[in-house]
């Protein structure tokens, strides 16, 4: 019976992964406005949620060094994310938008795969019996490497952002 629940459960991850990868495809060419002034609350919020569960329940020595490294990852990959959205800057008004990229969405897919591959090699015991890690340390360490990716992310889409901005700003002096 086991097998059975497995294979349901991967069956409605990869309907609900397919609903939202098509409505984000269907939306990717969308022009949408760029507040840099804002970009800076969802790190934010991320950062206060993820700071409440270490104090509330603190990871052990291993558990913080991994949750370190992943933060570090996550900061590489977000950077690396950020790099591949589109931003632009209007000429006239100097509104800056953004677009998603293709790029961008085939990168979180990707990150999709390694979680999946990751859970099921935690969920055979290979990776519980390789670290010694628990369902609570892989929580910290996944908190940790999402707080990474969201605040690089939107860190590179600030700085690159507001260059551009300056950038038009000059040329129009």
């Amino acid at each position: 019976m086991q097998y059975g629940s497995n294979w349901i459960s991967y069956a409605i991850s990869g309907t609900i992964i397919t609903i939202v990868l098509a409505l984000r495809i269907w939306r990717m060419n969308k022009v949408r406005p760029l507040k840099i002034e804002r970009l800076w609350i969802v790190p934010a919020i991320l950062a206060l949620a993820t700071a409440s569960m270490f104090i509330a329940a603190p990871p052990s020595p291993l558990g913080w060094a991994l949750s370190l490294v992943a933060l570090a990852i996550g900061a590489a990959l977000g950077w690396q994310r950020g790099r591949f959205m589109h931003i632009e800057v209007d000429p006239d008004t100097h509104a800056l938008n953004q677009r998603a990229s293709p790029a961008a969405l085939l990168f979180i897919v990707a990150l999709i795969a390694v979680r999946f591959a990751a859970r099921s090699m935690l969920a055979s015991g290979a990776g519980n019996t390789m670290l010694h890690l628990n369902a609570m340390a892989l929580t910290d360490i996944l908190v940790a490497l999402a707080l990474g990716l969201v605040a690089a992310t939107r860190l590179e889409m600030y700085l690159r952002a507001k260059r551009m901005l300056e950038t038009a700003q000059a040329a129009r002096a």
